[in-house]
């Protein structure tokens, strides 16, 4: 069993920046990668930025070059931290962070992030 918690989220305005960030405990030997996603109203939930073995990092199109996703090992606990700068009014969503597992994969709340004037 993996327990997520998400942290980090809030309001702020077009253009700034906020960090996220995913403490995962419980099972950790058995985490191999972690992703966040989101989920805007109405929408789907997609793939914002996921991180795998070997540190190797994929990020949505939408967020290039905006985005970065890092992780940080600690002795119980894992973080996955979500570097957000030159926010968008797009980019209001719910965050959520994402452990693959077996035989399902472990989720956290969720994270509110709304960008707007």
């Amino acid at each position: 069993q993996v327990q997520l918690v998400e942290s980090g989220g809030g309001l702020v305005q077009p253009g700034g920046s906020l960090r996220l960030s995913c403490a995962a405990s419980g099972s950790i030997f058995s985490i191999n990668a972690m992703a966040w996603y989101r989920q805007a109203p109405g929408k789907p939930r997609e793939l914002v930025a996921a991180m795998t073995s070997g540190d190797r990092t994929h990020y949505a199109d939408a967020v290039k070059g905006r985005f970065t996703i890092s992780r940080d090992n600690a002795k119980n606990t894992v973080y996955l931290r979500l570097q957000m700068n030159s926010l968008k009014p797009e980019d209001t969503a719910v965050y959520y962070c994402l452990v693959p597992g077996t035989p399902h994969d472990y989720w956290g709340q969720g994270t509110q992030v709304t960008v707007s004037s």
